[in-house]
């Protein structure tokens, strides 16, 4: 990856230009341009403004961020606050974050019931346990890791170790949720994503040593951040462990989605483990969310949308090292990552429901399927849609339905004959689920 062009100094600017900030100012200059919170990497290539020159252009844009600064409790590694400002495309996202990892998703309607909640669940854990471990390193096709984790089977290589560390981690993240964040939780997370993972066993669940030479390189070998030194990890873990716990309703408060993004950032930025790094800052961020009470949270896969531009990920942290510590370029691209997985889990919604709609038809009596079955069994596989991975029994169908005992079964293996439901043995007797796909296969 390139790097970027780092803007030239404000100091410098303001000697540059400084018989013209009266002027500069005058023109309302915001902090953004078009609405995109723009690096002058970018910028500098644009057109500016009548009247003014593309440094003077980028001068108004910096003093108007100015004027929103909020400093954060946090430093670079040249001992600089980290900040961000808030600008109108920033709040604006924030807002629609908010509201939709906080309540229920709007226009989606209530979801259908317990079981089909659950279901996106497992399916949001498993995107999110597969796409973390995926960019990475991980191997393992997509297929291959579903099959995994839905059949319950030990991995067997360290891409699927990877994944399965993950899957159980996102799980576990509730149990910590009640109680500060401390440095030892923080390596409890990270010893349990690498867990046979990494080369050396005896890294997991502690900082990176001195003699550890730990870079963040590209594919090309080009070195596009060196954390901070090692001796500095104690100190700047604890600071981060403070930040996460401060309350809401402190004298300065800042925006708690904002915070699940600085904690995600810092990981990165302070990279304070031998590897192992990025999947421990993906998973902070979904303790800071849910901590703070936004509980769909837990329906979002944010790696998956980062495996889809994992360059715009590097370069939203390249823009806030280049650029005078301003975590607002990180911040307003992970607030983008969040609303196309909001938009994504609003997407699988509607997908499912209408799929049970369209299955709920074909069962209608009148159907060219529906003619096929009784009515026992009509009413049967749209109770198996409604509430996913239910079991049915013989003595079920036949109590339900008041029929004798081979009738019930000669339903139920009919449903099993047309592929539509399996049977397996539970003890002495026999259950029968309906597919995991009922819905597609209908149609």
């Amino acid at each position: 990856m390139k790097l970027p062009v780092s803007p030239p100094p404000l100091p410098s600017l303001l000697r540059r230009h400084a018989g013209q900030i009266g002027r500069i100012l005058g023109l309302g200059i915001g902090p953004e341009v078009r609405g995109t919170y723009d690096h002058w990497n970018h910028l500098r290539h644009l057109t500016p403004p009548p009247g003014l020159d593309v440094e003077q252009w980028w001068l108004g844009i910096k003093l108007a961020r100015q004027s929103l600064r909020k400093p954060l409790p946090l430093r670079d590694k040249s001992g600089r606050n980290f900040c961000f400002s808030p600008s109108d495309s920033i709040q604006r996202k924030l807002f629609l974050v908010a509201r939709d990892a906080a309540g229920a998703l709007q226009g989606t309607g209530a979801l259908p019931s317990a079981a089909m909640q659950d279901r996106y669940l497992v399916r949001s854990l498993m995107e999110e346990a597969m796409t973390s471990s995926q960019l990475e390193g991980a191997a393992t096709t997509t297929e291959v890791a579903k099959e995994m984790l839905r059949a319950g089977r030990p991995p067997r290589d360290y891409g699927e170790r990877m994944i399965v560390n993950n899957f159980q981690t996102m799980q576990e993240l509730k149990r910590w949720l009640d109680a500060p964040l401390t440095r030892d939780t923080v390596f409890e997370i990270h010893r349990m994503l690498t867990d046979g993972t990494l080369k050396n066993p005896d890294a997991a669940g502690r900082f990176r040593r001195s003699d550890e030479n730990i870079v963040v390189e590209d594919e090309t070998g080009t070195t596009l951040h060196v954390p901070p030194p090692a001796h500095e990890l104690p100190a700047r873990m604890q600071a981060l462990c403070d930040f996460a716990n401060q309350s809401d309703d402190g004298e300065h408060f800042i925006h708690p989605v904002v915070r699940a993004i600085i904690i995600h950032f810092m990981i990165g930025y302070d990279h304070p483990f031998v590897d192992g790094n990025g999947r421990t800052a993906r998973a902070l961020f979904y303790w800071s969310m849910l901590r703070s009470g936004f509980w769909m949270t837990e329906y979002f896969s944010i790696s998956s949308i980062l495996k889809k531009a994992p360059a715009q990920y590097t370069r939203s942290y390249l823009y806030t090292e280049s650029d005078d510590s301003d975590t607002s370029y990180f911040i307003s691209h992970q607030l983008d990552v969040l609303l196309k997985a909001i938009d994504g889990v609003h997407g699988y919604i509607a997908r499912k429901q209408r799929a049970q709609r369209e299955a709920e038809a074909l069962l209608k009596p009148g159907s060219k399927l529906g003619r096929t079955l009784n009515h026992r069994q009509r009413a049967l596989l749209l109770n198996a849609l409604k509430h996913p991975g239910k079991a049915f029994t013989v003595a079920v169908h036949r109590r339900t339905h008041d029929i004798a005992y081979d009738t019930a079964r000669s339903d139920l293996l009919g449903l099993v004959d047309a592929q539509l439901m399996s049977r397996h043995k539970q003890g002495k007797a026999h259950v029968f689920l309906a597919r995991p796909d009922l819905g597609e296969v209908l149609k």
